[in-house]
């Protein structure tokens, strides 16, 4: 199952990480997407958008019309949504003009804890 984990970790936590598996010869497991906080995580996937994905995880490339069908929005909203998600790099753009999340599943891993 290709699964892409999303994460919370600061610039510094990840070369730190890069730079362990680097020593230790130990490639990352699986690709990664991380945020420098928690509120940025929820801010570019909150609400719909996490829906979005959801219902893109594992259908291939589909069309922005189809996208809009399977979450039950309008397709305006919609486009808005895409976008932002292809803005970040999250969402994939094929060479037909389709939109693509191409992982099976999504894996989120933070923590959240007193300030």
């Amino acid at each position: 199952m290709n699964t892409l984990t999303i994460d919370v970790c600061s610039l510094t936590e990840s070369l730190a990480e890069a730079a362990r598996a680097m020593e230790t010869g130990q490639a990352q497991v699986g690709p990664r997407y991380s945020f420098s906080s928690a509120q940025a995580l929820m801010r570019t996937l909150g609400g719909k958008r996490f829906d979005l994905i959801q219902a893109l995880s594992g259908a291939g490339p589909v069309t922005l019309r189809e996208a809009a069908r399977r979450v039950g929005r309008d397709v305006k909203a919609v486009h808005g949504d895409v976008h932002a998600l292809l803005a970040c790099g999250v969402l994939d753009k094929t060479a037909d003009g389709k939109i693509e999340f191409p992982y099976d599943a999504v894996h989120v891993d933070f923590l959240l804890k007193a300030a």
